[in-house]
């Protein structure tokens, strides 16, 4: 149970306690498009702690949150306050912090308001974006990204093991549709068979020649879903599977081979795409590639980018998701530590791997 670690934010007479703002959040459910009521918390959390808080608007009863100080931010600390389905309320178990956004990334963002809330009170011109839509379709950063800013570093929170992330994949959302031709099953030769076609091209896959890249790795693409077919008995009149491609170099350099290789047998369609980046990295931090696609490539106004957190990325999008409580507090002076020496590192670029 929640018990007394639940209990509202310190004021600013105090430091926050990073444990109480994470279970805050998570004991709000904010799935992707239903974020709104996560966006009050949050407010409310920053305001208590002195920050001066804009809504940033993205789509009807969804704003991002920008929270700010006295002066022009130069340095942003962003991650997301969606998540993906169902939610599952926080808890204590053992040494973990337990339930949905533990670790993917309401413990993050908490990690990230107590780190700026220590920086702001030394003065530093520090800043949080809280953005909704992470998960897809990246809608909240995209909105981030229109407002105007003099920011030199950007932070941005996903789980790395506490790891500074030395670039990211991107990632390709789409989908593959054949098209058949209704038959009784008893004679397949009066008609033609779409769920056949679609299997004979996935199982190609295996052999296509995809990019690879020196840091990122090889390209890999994961069949998703599965879609066909009337009934078991009749030739299937269409099929579709929807692929999710993990990008390594520009999103046109795979999209042209899939293409190539679908031909005339099917119909291609891109659904979304994320580039893939090369970061920002200082001494003193372990580093690391990550698979998975952020929002970075659309926070690209914002400055240099980092991409650092605490708590893993294998168990974030499970039922069992979870934050080891210490990694959790030790995060938070790894930010302070990671924002003071990216400020005095400032003026290198946000870089699509190529």
């Amino acid at each position: 149970m929640i018990g007394e670690a639940y209990v509202a934010c310190m004021t600013t007479t105090l430091a926050p306690d990073v444990l109480a703002i994470a279970m805050q959040l998570m004991a709000t459910e904010s799935s992707t498009g239903n974020e709104g009521r996560v966006i009050a918390v949050a407010e409310g959390i920053l305001a208590e702690l002195g920050w001066n808080v804009r809504r940033i608007p993205v789509t009807p009863g969804r704003d991002d949150l920008l929270a700010y100080g006295d002066r022009p931010v130069e340095l942003v600390f962003s991650t997301h306050l969606d998540t993906v389905p169902p939610h599952v309320a926080p808890e204590i178990v053992g040494d973990r912090l337990t339930g949905r956004g533990a670790c993917d990334a309401k413990g993050i963002a908490a990690a990230m308001i107590c780190a700026a809330t220590a920086l702001k009170a030394q003065d530093v011109a520090v800043g949080v974006l809280l953005v909704v839509g992470e998960e897809a379709p990246h809608d909240g950063a995209r909105a981030a990204n229109a407002v105007r800013n003099s920011c030199k570093v950007l932070i941005n929170g996903e789980p790395t093991e506490s790891k500074l992330a030395v670039g990211t994949k991107g990632a390709l959302r789409c989908t593959l549709t054949t098209t058949g031709k209704a038959a009784h099953s008893a004679y397949p030769d009066n008609g033609i068979s779409a769920t056949a076609n679609l299997v004979t091209l996935l199982s190609e896959l295996p052999q296509l020649t995809l990019p690879t890249h020196p840091i990122l790795g090889a390209t890999t693409v994961n069949i998703g879903m599965l879609s066909g077919g009337v009934a078991d008995n009749v030739m299937a009149p269409s099929a579709t599977a929807r692929l999710m491609v993990r990008l390594v170099t520009p999103s046109a350099e795979t999209i042209a081979i899939l293409r190539a290789w679908v031909g005339d047998r099917g119909d291609f369609r891109v659904e979304t795409e994320v580039q893939p980046v090369l970061l920002g990295t200082v001494p003193g931090f372990d580093t690391d590639v990550m698979a998975y696609a952020t929002d970075v490539p659309e926070l690209s106004n914002w400055g240099t980018p980092y991409l650092f957190g605490p708590g893993t990325i294998h168990v974030a999008h499970t039922d069992d998701e979870y934050i080891e409580i210490a990694e959790l507090r030790a995060s938070v002076d790894a930010y302070v530590r990671l924002a003071t020496t990216a400020l005095s590192h400032t003026g290198g670029d946000t870089h699509t791997a190529r």
